[in-house]
């Protein structure tokens, strides 16, 4: 289908990010074709039904909202490891808020800063301007699934998970145009990030790889 532009980050690996890799069938993190996306929305233990709905968050956190013509499914059970189940939380808002910057055709968002640093916070910003310089955004539903984390250390973690991009598409802001080209391999993508604890406990994405069409995603 026709995508989003290329989100492009270095993704440095260690040995136990690359056996995560491994796991979910590819550590090709530099890959990517010109149409590359990322998302946000709401996530649990279960599926998200309501992803369109607002992100409100303890502690200060940044609420992320959603227009109700596009949503986000994320599909992971918790693992029962508090400190899993909070990378894997945290790396859905990451998501969350580069796509709200999208959405909202703005990058001055206070989510994008507050989950994303680095590199990923360099390539969230620049990709997220494409779509606002091309006056473009995105309607319809991605889904996010096979989720696999490592932790290494207290402060260090590798989270790959794969996205399906086939009932989402790309909408012209201007004309209302909405391009709706079918589906195909590349409409699957396999994810690569890893993220980092601050002081304040939140676990903020610092890199972020990905290869679409990769066939771990394909159904």
């Amino acid at each position: 289908m026709n995508r989003r532009p290329t989100l492009l980050a270095a993704l440095t690996l260690t040995t136990a990010a690359a056996l995560t890799l491994s796991a979910c069938g590819s550590d090709d993190s530099s890959k990517g074709k010109d149409n590359d996306k990322i998302a946000g929305a709401d996530t649990g233990d279960k599926p998200s039904p309501s992803p369109s709905e607002s992100e409100a968050s303890p502690g200060g956190r940044p609420t992320i909202t959603f227009p109700p013509d596009a949503k986000n499914v994320f599909e992971y059970e918790k693992t029962g490891d508090a400190a899993k189940d909070a990378v894997l939380k945290d790396s859905t808002l990451s998501v969350n808020s580069v796509d709200e910057a999208i959405l909202k055709g703005n990058t001055d968002t206070k989510a994008l800063g507050f989950y994303n640093v680095g590199k990923a916070l360099e390539s969230s910003i620049s990709y997220a301007q494409r779509y606002i310089d091309g006056g473009d955004t995105w309607i319809g539903e991605t889904r996010y699934f096979d989720y696999k984390v490592t932790l290494t250390g207290e402060k260090k973690a590798y989270v790959t998970y794969c996205s399906d991009e086939s009932k989402s598409y790309i909408k012209n802001r201007k004309t209302k145009k909405v391009d709706r080209s079918p589906a195909d391999a590349d409409s699957y993508v396999l994810y690569n990030t890893s993220l980092t604890k601050n002081a304040d406990g939140v676990w903020q994405t610092s890199n972020i790889g990905s290869d679409r069409g990769s066939k771990a995603c394909q159904p």
